[in-house]
Order: structure tokens, then C-alpha cells, then sequence
């Protein structure tokens, strides 16, 4: 089944590449990234992620005992909204930024 129109449109004003791939805003005053997120027949626009947060991506090899805490801290503290899978903000922060 094709995307709705309306999906589609906001695909183009966003410049987003394909659905479930995340894009950085790096103009947006608030937040960092942006995507268009689907779930069976459901299309949702989340814009997620702190903007100027100073997180270091995905773990790294001889990462400081301070990033492996803050990473703890947010799974630990976001981790029912993370749960709820691609239709929320955390699961998408979760996945790109920590």
C-alpha cells in the first residue's frame, strides 16, 4: 500500500529520506533529530533528542566513567518509554543518540 498523501508532503518539507530513518535538525530550536516513524499501517512525525546535548553516541572503546553512567541513568530512567518501540521519541533517542 502507498504512503498517504499527507505522509508524503511531510516527507518533502523535512527532506526525509525513507520512514524509520532518522534525520539531524540541526535549525530546529529544541530538538536534535527528526523522523517518520511507521508502525504497521500507522505514520507518526517524532522530532527527538536535546539540541546542544553533549552525548557522545554509542558507547566507544575506553569511554569515561562519567558517559557510561549518564547512558545508565537515561535507559534506566526512559526505559517503559523505550519499550513502547518505534512510535515514541525515547525508543528513537535510544537508538541514535545513546
Amino acid at each position: 500500500m502507498p504512503r498517504p498523501p499527507r505522509v508524503t508532503n511531510l516527507m518533502k518539507k523535512h527532506n526525509l529520506k525513507g520512514v524509520n530513518k532518522a534525520k539531524r535538525t540541526p535549525s530546529h530550536a529544541k530538538k536534535s533529530h527528526i523522523v517518520m516513524a511507521k508502525e504497521g499501517e500507522k505514520y507518526k512525525l517524532i522530532r527527538f533528542g536535546e539540541q546542544g546535548a553533549s552525548v557522545a553516541g554509542k558507547p566507544k572503546q575506553g569511554e569515561s566513567d562519567k558517559m557510561k553512567a549518564k547512558r545508565k541513568s537515561f535507559k534506566s530512567r526512559h526505559g517503559k518509554n523505550i519499550a513502547k518501540g518505534k512510535m515514541s521519541a525515547a525508543y528513537w533517542a535510544n537508538k541514535v543518540k545513546w
